[in-house]
């Protein structure tokens, strides 16, 4: 079994295990940082192994942009491309068909409610979302994606050129990077869609599986051993959640994603949860694609997600706002030019070890490039703390 769980919480479905990979083991439950174009954000790989990280996450859309999946696979693979013993995830590129498309239109994102001020179509009046036309996203006049029963033509976000992606392309590209842990490819819906497109994109997300598994299995990959993970879709519908998990958790997936619309809320998403993840099979892991906020952590656990991967932490580091056990720290405010203190009091990361609040708000201040670099290590290593102490909450029963 690639997958051993050691400990179950019996106050829910918390559990501590171990993913085994081609790259290395992955201590669960676990956050997964989001190296997008085979980096994260101003972090050197040696910084990563320092900060604790275990896996990566990598982003097949960009990568097959730039500089390409074949170039890649021609280095010996994102491994070697990037310097990066441990495992690695990559995703479908079915987020992006999303990001280019519908969350554009709808200008939304796979919770709803975190976009305030959004503008959006009447969903349950829109004769688009109802599934009776061709779905296209338009912004400034181009068409950016296109979604058909085949797979998604879009425009590339770099110079505009035409790409269609169909289930297939989407494991040759994967195959090609050698991830550790790849996804099927599926449609991510938005929290505007109403009902019946909803339904209608599912059941395709269904088909498209099938395609995968068909496409992945007998071919060969950079790395021996390359584990395909489905995904359950649904939006915030109980009963298409619980048809996609019944589908997909039958199907011979050796894990799986939680993907797709979450709802207009967190309460939301962890409804979805809770309908999801007790239909699928209870010895493979869980992995939420695309959350990972440090308040989202236990409660996911909590409903059995085992793996995170989120932009959220560099995202945030990279603009100035470090995370701390009761919320976040603005540290290019002027308020702390004349602060002593470590961002976080009793954090060890290496920005904690060695500098101050004032100096970090200082080269932030200057814009000088460490200034989002020793945040973002601070906020890496926050994140590897937090999961340190969840698995330690689990251990003890009490999460």
């Amino acid at each position: 079994m690639f997958f051993k769980i050691s400990k179950k919480s019996k106050k829910s479905r918390a559990r501590i295990g171990v993913i085994k990979t081609p790259h290395g083991a992955i201590q669960t439950p676990a956050f997964v940082p989001v190296g997008t174009q085979a980096t994260v954000k101003g972090i050197t790989i040696a910084q990563l192994k320092d900060i604790g990280a275990e896996s990566l996450l990598c982003n097949t859309y960009h990568l097959y942009l730039r500089p390409s999946d074949v170039l890649i696979k021609k280095m010996g693979g994102l491994h070697k491309f990037m310097n990066w013993d441990g495992p690695i995830f990559t995703d479908s590129g079915g987020f992006q068909a999303f990001s280019l498309g519908y969350a554009i239109e709808h200008k939304v994102g796979k919770i709803a409610s975190i976009f305030p001020g959004r503008v959006g179509p009447d969903s349950s009046k829109s004769k688009k979302d109802s599934g009776e036309q061709e779905h296209t996203a338009h912004y400034r006049d181009d068409k950016l994606a296109k979604i058909t029963e085949n797979g998604v033509e879009f425009r590339s976000h770099l110079d505009g050129s035409k790409h269609f992606f169909t289930p297939e392309k989407s494991m040759e590209i994967q195959r090609n990077l050698g991830a550790d842990i790849i996804f099927a490819f599926d449609e991510c819906t938005s929290p505007l869609h109403d009902y019946v497109y909803t339904k209608k994109s599912m059941e395709r997300t269904h088909r498209w599986a099938v395609r995968c598994l068909e496409a992945h299995e007998g071919q060969q990959s950079n790395v021996k051993g390359q584990m395909l993970f489905g995904i359950v879709q649904g939006g915030a519908y109980k009963d298409l959640r619980e048809a996609s998990a019944k589908f997909i958790g039958a199907m011979d997936f050796p894990g799986f994603g939680i993907g797709g619309s979450l709802g207009k809320s967190k309460q939301d998403m962890y409804k979805v949860l809770n309908w999801s993840i007790p239909l699928l099979p209870e010895n493979k892991p869980k992995h939420l694609l695309g959350i990972g906020s440090p308040e989202d952590i236990r409660e996911c656990v909590k409903r059995g997600i085992d793996t995170f991967d989120c932009v959220m932490p560099t995202r945030l580091g990279r603009n100035g706002a470090a995370l701390l056990n009761k919320g976040t720290l603005n540290i290019k405010s002027g308020r702390y030019l004349n602060d002593k203190n470590p961002i976080g009091k009793r954090c060890d990361c290496y920005t904690c070890e060695n500098y101050s609040r004032s100096y970090v708000s200082h080269l932030f201040k200057a814009n000088e490039m460490l200034g989002p670099i020793l945040t973002t290590i601070h906020n890496l290593r926050f994140m590897e703390n937090l999961m340190r102490q969840v698995r330690e909450e689990i251990k003890k029963g009490q999460l």
